[in-house]
């Protein structure tokens, strides 16, 4: 039986769970490594990029590809193309939350459950995206870490380590970790908190999911409401 009284904390990923941008990060992601010549499918990005820090997402595909003339050299260029691409992308992107995120985030608030924003952006794309929502700290969330705000990023537990610190909460099982990806989960996992649950609303499928053995599964976050309640 999984246990929701306990939670004191929920850390949320970004997009694809509390953020609909459209998966737009991981097409621009393709594109940018497609632009080398090379032939990546959307599907390989989501399998091996979703969730993670972009510059590692980067590595792990080319990785995947396995492509001997792809040097460090080649990387660096494919991600500064990315962060360009992803620049032009958002200053015109409708960014919108997925339904029932606004409810539960109110009903978390009015429980006195803390809720930290995490992402694989870094700060600069992660606060553009708050901003178009006109999201703010203590007012629609209580905290935001990316990835540039530790050394190590997801699988790592680091930025839930980091959250939980921040609101002096000792027992990782008061912790929940939301997310669309594998990656999502992992980190969740290694952080030992104590619910993990993956949403369908953004990169990876249910399979996808599965393989990381989240606590649950739901169709979006509107779906975790009842368990709040």
């Amino acid at each position: 039986m999984i246990n929701f009284k306990n939670i004191k904390l929920v850390v949320f990923d970004m997009a694809g769970t509390t953020i609909n941008e459209q998966n737009i990060v991981y097409k621009i992601l393709q594109k940018a490594i497609n632009n080398k010549g090379l032939n990546v499918s959307l599907e390989d990005v989501l399998k091996k990029g979703a969730g993670k820090e972009k510059f590692q997402a980067i590595r792990d595909i080319l990785d995947f590809i396995q492509d001997e003339t792809l040097n460090n050299e080649i990387l660096k260029e494919i991600f500064n193309d990315f962060q360009e691409l992803l620049d032009e992308a958002y200053e015109d992107l409708e960014v919108r939350t997925f339904e029932g995120v606004v409810e539960l985030f109110e009903l978390l608030r009015a429980k006195n459950i803390k809720i930290a924003l995490n992402t694989g952006y870094n700060s600069r794309v992660a606060t553009m995206l708050l901003d178009k929502l006109d999201w703010y700290v203590t007012e629609d969330y209580d905290l935001l870490i990316t990835a540039n705000d530790v050394v190590n990023s997801r699988p790592n537990p680091e930025m839930i380590e980091k959250a939980r610190n921040y609101f002096s909460i000792t027992k990782p099982a008061q912790v929940l970790k939301a997310g669309d990806t594998a990656i999502d989960i992992e980190e969740g996992k290694n952080a030992n908190c104590g619910i993990t649950v993956g949403v369908l609303s953004g990169a990876q499928t249910k399979e996808q999911l599965k393989s990381a053995n989240p606590d649950l599964i739901l169709s979006s976050l509107k779906d975790l409401i009842p368990y709040f309640k």
